[in-house]
């Protein structure tokens, strides 16, 4: 039986064939962009959240407090508008907590540039604490608690061990903003300038990563082997 002439065969020997197929292998390259766009968007989003402690600890040294909170309105902004990825789509999906924990920060960052208070931009951070204290405990009121909201990125349905493991880490999260809030609005009534940027700026942040390292630690080589002898793995 003869053979039949391949497709690629015909296809080579008709321009025009061969026209659409060279643009058909063009449209990968056309679709390189996106990527390189949502790397862009991450880091941007990495920049504007190193930027808020720096702004803040760098605060003191600025005589406008109209001037940071500028600053501020521009950060959160670029927060909610650079973000990428399934983290950053579910939090967009706002809940009504949400959208009022927004919505006070956005009037504490205007209200900053309305009045040039030094007082409220000292107050500010403890209003961050605030914020994330109350959209912390509204899932753990309602369910699922924040860190199950994150851990379900990497387990769509987590077992119940994972389930309890994330609602005790999300209690200790809640608990230390409480408490940081609290200490960082008495620094800002009781301390000097320099003394509350420092705290706020650097300090803080620096017990925010020693609780999530003790927090990798203690779930690497204490919860997840205790998990695995149990046989809840």
């Amino acid at each position: 039986m003869p053979s039949t002439p391949s497709c690629d065969a015909r296809a080579a020997g008709d321009p025009a064939t061969r026209r659409m197929t060279d643009a058909s292998h063009a449209v990968p390259a056309a679709t390189e962009a996106p990527p390189a766009y949502g790397r862009a968007r991450r880091m941007v989003r990495l920049a504007a959240n190193l930027a808020y402690p720096v702004v803040i600890l760098c605060a003191w040294r600025w005589d406008s407090p109209r001037y940071v909170g500028c600053m501020l309105l521009a950060l959160l902004w670029l927060q909610r508008v650079a973000g990428t990825g399934a983290f950053a789509a579910s939090l967009r999906k706002l809940s009504l907590v949400d959208w009022a924990v927004a919505g006070a920060l956005n009037c504490a960052s205007v209200a900053i540039v309305a009045t040039n208070s030094e007082l409220l931009l000292r107050l500010y951070p403890s209003l961050v604490n605030v914020g994330l204290l109350v959209a912390f405990g509204a899932t753990l009121a309602n369910g699922p608690s924040m860190i199950e909201r994150f851990a379900r990125f990497t387990y769509p349905d987590p077992p119940d061990h994972v389930v309890r493991y994330t609602r005790r880490v999300t209690q200790l999260w809640t608990a230390f903003f409480a408490a940081n809030g609290i200490f960082s609005a008495y620094t800002a009534l009781c301390w000097s300038r320099e003394s509350w940027s420092l705290y706020n700026g650097a300090i803080a942040y620096g017990v925010v990563g020693a609780l999530l390292v003790a927090e990798v630690v203690w779930r690497k080589y204490i919860m997840l082997p205790r998990a695995q002898r149990t046989g809840a793995l």
